[in-house]
């Protein structure tokens, strides 16, 4: 490591009332990652502003996916640099991103699902648990009093992604779409900064995407926290995002405003097709 409500306005083009993006809170600059001979990315910059909701499309196999694994520290990129608050890292590793506050969902979902939907969004809190796993067994003194603390924080959650009536049930007796609500109250009881979701409507019926369109504009909102979002909808990335950016074949080819991008010509021959 090494230290050196509008949702296609930009900074500059805010109504009165609208909600304030800030500065950049994630840069990142010329990452490469290659597998072999394939190359999944290629020299990609771009950055997140806080609060904002900052999208990434592309088609099957552009590198959206493995961006984020490289934000998230799962990919090492053999080039560039990611700044998160103005540390500038080589590597992140798993661990130090979640520490550092940046929280993510997966395009598979990864519940325990003989566990119940309160258990599971509890596991979200591990990383800010203080005490020691004895104490946390004996349920003595700090540890219970934390214990409850954390317990109230997951509760709030659960009332704010209205899943109340499933609290006590086991995640694999639940709807997917359920299924994935559950998954952002993990996320999100980690208390995170910049929050990655990776296509969390993905297999959603009209009704599910609805909702959960409403969920991740509350969490900007209300939270206050920054959202990177991968979604193959263009409804959806269209209707809910500050700015896009569009990669193809691991390269960028366009970065901008909901509709700079919805006009980009490289953007409507390799993506959106010349009928948008």
């Amino acid at each position: 490591m090494t230290t050196s409500t509008t949702p296609s306005a930009t900074v500059e083009q805010q109504a009165p009332g609208a909600k304030k993006i800030g500065d950049v809170i994630l840069d990142v600059k010329n990452i490469s990652l290659s597998f072999g001979g394939v190359k999944a990315l290629t020299d990609i910059s771009f950055n997140v502003r806080e609060h904002e909701i900052r999208a990434i499309i592309g088609p099957n196999g552009a590198g959206k996916s493995s961006m984020l694994n490289c934000i998230n520290g799962v990919y090492t990129p053999q080039h560039g640099t990611i700044s998160f608050r103005g540390q500038t890292f080589d590597h992140m590793d798993s661990h130090q991103v979640a520490v550092m506050g940046i929280g993510r969902t997966f395009q598979n979902l990864a519940l325990f699902k003989g566990m119940s939907v309160l258990d599971n969004i509890m596991s979200g809190r591990n990383l800010k648990i203080k005490s020691n796993i004895l104490m946390q067994a004996l349920r003595i003194g700090p540890a219970e009093r934390e214990e409850i603390m954390h317990r109230e924080a997951v509760e709030r959650i659960i009332d704010f992604l209205e899943i109340q009536a499933y609290r006590k049930t086991p995640v694999g007796q639940l709807p997917y779409g359920l299924q994935k609500r559950v998954d952002l109250g993990r996320a999100l009881a980690m208390e995170p900064q910049v929050l990655l979701l990776d296509e969390p409507m993905a297999g959603m019926n009209v009704e599910e995407k609805q909702d959960m369109c409403r969920f991740v504009l509350d969490v900007n909102d209300e939270f206050g926290t920054t959202v990177v979002l991968i979604e193959h909808d263009m409804g959806v990335v269209m209707d809910i995002s500050d700015r896009v950016v569009v990669l193809d074949y691991g390269k960028k080819i366009g970065d901008g405003t909901p509709d700079e991008v919805r006009n980009n010509e490289d953007v409507i021959s390799a993506y959106l097709g010349t009928s948008h």
